[in-house]
C-alpha cells in the first residue's frame, strides 16, 4: 500500500473529530471512507482513523473501537517495513492511539493483566520512538498507584533547587508536569498556588517538572539555551505564585512518568508511594479531596 503525504489533507482529521463530537459516528466513518477512496492511505487518514477508534471507545462501542485499532496497527506496521515510525508525526499518533485503545478495551473486559502485558510489550518495541511517553502513561494508569514513586532527574532546574524524592520521605509531594505551550497548565496555576498555601502546614512539597520541546512561541525552532530562557519567561508571566517551586528540566522525567498529557498531576504520600496519577487538569475540589488524605 502506498502511503501518501498530501498538502491540506489534515482537514480530514478535523472533519472526523467534528463528526464524533456531534455523536455522528456513521457520518464520520463515511467521510473517512470517501477520503480514502480519493486519496488512498495517508498518514493523516490513519490519524483520522485513530480518532474513530478513540471516539467509539468513548461511546463504549468496544467491538468497533477494537476493529479500528486493529486496522490502524495493520496499516502502520505495513508502512514500517519501508520507513521509520517517526518519519511522519501522524504515523506515531495513529499507532500510539491504536495501542492505547486496545489496552483500554482489554481493561474494560476485566483483563487488566493482558492490558499491562500488551503495553509492556509495545514499550519494549517502541521505547526509543515518539510514542514511548504515551505508552508509559497508559501503563502508569494501570500500575503506578500504590507503588514507590520513580526518581526524578534534578540536575537542571528553574526555581528553587529540587530535592531528590528519596530525601522527601516524611513529606507529601505533589508533582505538576507541565509544558510551556500548554494552556490547561497555565489555567491550573492558581489552583496549585492555592493548595500550596492551604497545605503548607502539613508539609506539602510541590514540584513542577517540565522539558524542552525544541521550540518557543508560535512553534519557532530554538536551541536549548534560548528555549530554557523562554520557559523561564513563561514561568514569570503565568506562574508568578509558583516561582519558588522547583522545576526540574528533563525529558527523562516526562518519559518516566508518562506525561504525554499536560498537565499530569501525581500525588506521593509521606512514605514515597504514589496515591494519585492523573493525566489532565483537576478542579480545586478534586485536588483538595486528594490532599485531605494527608495525615
Amino acid at each position: 500500500m502506498l502511503l501518501l503525504t498530501l498538502p491540506g489533507t489534515a482537514q480530514i482529521i478535523n472533519e472526523v473529530r467534528a463528526g464524533l463530537a456531534q455523536g455522528q459516528v456513521a457520518q464520520a466513518d463515511a467521510r473517512l471512507k470517501a477520503y480514502e477512496a480519493q486519496h488512498g492511505i495517508t498518514p493523516e487518514g490513519l490519524e483520522a482513523m485513530s480518532w474513530m477508534a478513540r471516539g467509539t471507545l468513548g461511546l463504549k462501542q468496544m467491538d468497533k473501537a477494537e476493529a479500528y485499532a486493529d486496522e490502524i496497527e495493520k496499516r502502520v506496521l505495513d508502512q514500517l517495513k519501508k520507513q521509520p515510525l517517526d518519519s511522519d508525526p501522524h504515523l506515531g499518533i495513529a499507532l500510539g492511539a491504536a495501542i492505547e485503545v486496545k489496552a483500554r478495551v482489554l481493561e474494560s473486559q476485566g483483563d487488566r493483566a493482558a492490558a499491562v502485558a500488551l503495553l509492556r510489550k509495545e514499550l519494549a518495541a517502541y521505547g526509543t520512538t515518539s510514542i514511548r511517553t504515551r505508552l508509559q502513561k497508559n501503563l502508569n494508569l494501570l500500575t503506578i498507584e500504590g507503588k514507590p514513586a520513580p526518581a526524578l532527574q534534578e540536575a537542571e532546574y528553574l526555581g528553587g533547587k529540587p530535592a531528590a524524592l528519596a530525601t522527601l520521605k516524611g513529606k507529601p509531594v505533589l508533582l505538576f508536569f507541565w509544558a510551556h505551550w500548554c494552556g490547561d497548565c497555565k489555567a491550573e496555576a492558581p489552583l496549585l498556588a492555592e493548595v500550596k498555601r492551604e497545605y503548607a502546614s502539613k508539609g506539602l512539597v510541590v514540584m513542577a517538572p517540565t522539558q524542552r520541546y525544541g521550540y518557543v512561541a508560535r512553534g519557532e525552532e530554538a536551541p536549548p539555551d534560548r528555549e530554557l530562557k523562554y520557559i523561564d519567561d513563561v514561568r514569570h508571566k503565568f506562574y508568578g505564585d509558583l516561582l519558588d517551586v522547583p522545576a526540574p528540566i528533563s525529558d527523562a522525567n516526562m518519559k518516566r512518568y508518562g506525561a504525554s498529557t499536560t498537565p499530569t498531576l501525581v500525588f506521593i504520600d509521606r512514605h514515597g508511594i504514589v496515591r494519585l496519577y492523573h493525566p489532565g487538569a483537576m478542579r480545586l475540589d478534586e485536588l483538595r479531596t486528594v490532599l485531605n488524605s494527608i495525615s
